[in-house]
C-alpha cells in the first residue's frame, strides 16, 4: 500500500515534468481512487439522475489531461483537483438540465446528516456552488475545505495535508462552513 502511495506521487511529480508517459502509467494507479470520489459525488442523488460514476470519472479525467502545466505536490493534491473538476462536472451538468427543462429536473444532492446538516435534507447542487462561489469569496479555504470533504470525501487530517492547516484548524473551519452553508441556501438570516 505504501509503495503505490510513493508510486503514485513519483508519477505526478514526473507527469508535472511534462513526462506523458508517466500520466498514462498513474490512470491504472488512481482509476479506483478517482471512482470513490465519484461514488462520493453522486451518492446522494435523485433517482433520476443519469450521470454515471464511470462517465464522471472519464470526464474529470479528461478535464485533468487538459490541465497539462498544472504542479502537482502530491497524491492528495491531485485527488482534490479531481474533486474540485468533478464538482464543476456536476454543476454544469445540473444547470445543462434545468435549462433544457426550464428550471425543472434541477440535480439534488443530499447532505449527509451526522457531517453536514443538523437534520436531513435535501440540497439544490446548483444552489449549494452558488453558495459554495459567495463563501470563496468570504473564506476561499473554508470553500476548498467544503470541497474536499463533501465532494472528495477527505477526511479531517487528509484535508489540513491538502489545505496546510492543522487538524483543529480544519474542524473549527468545517463547523462554521457548514453553519455558513445552511443559513445561506435557506436564504439568510431573517430581520
Amino acid at each position: 500500500m505504501e509503495s503505490s502511495l510513493i508510486q503514485v506521487t513519483e508519477l505526478l511529480l514526473r507527469w508535472s515534468k511534462g513526462e506523458t508517459a508517466a500520466r498514462e502509467h498513474l490512470v491504472p494507479l488512481v482509476y479506483e481512487e478517482l471512482r470513490r470520489i465519484a461514488r462520493q459525488c453522486l451518492a446522494n442523488r435523485p433517482r433520476n439522475h443519469t450521470l454515471q460514476s464511470a462517465a464522471l470519472v472519464n470526464e474529470a479525467y479528461l478535464r485533468l489531461v487538459d490541465h497539462a502545466a498544472v504542479r502537482w505536490d502530491n497524491r492528495v493534491h491531485f485527488f482534490a483537483v479531481a474533486a474540485q473538476l468533478m464538482r464543476r462536472i456536476l454543476v454544469d451538468y445540473a444547470r445543462m438540465k434545468r435549462a433544457h427543462k426550464r428550471g425543472g429536473d434541477c440535480a439534488v444532492l443530499l447532505f449527509d446528516e451526522a457531517e453536514l446538516m443538523p437534520q436531513h435534507r435535501d440540497v439544490n447542487l446548483i444552489a449549494l456552488d452558488d453558495a459554495l462561489s459567495t463563501l470563496a469569496k468570504l473564506d476561499d479555504r473554508q470553500c476548498r475545505l467544503v470541497e474536499l470533504r463533501f465532494f472528495a470525501g477527505l477526511s479531517i487530517d487528509e484535508t489540513s495535508k491538502v489545505l496546510g492547516v492543522s487538524a483543529a484548524t480544519v474542524k473549527r473551519d468545517w463547523v462554521t462552513a457548514r453553519l455558513w452553508l445552511i443559513r445561506e441556501m435557506s436564504g439568510g438570516a431573517q430581520t
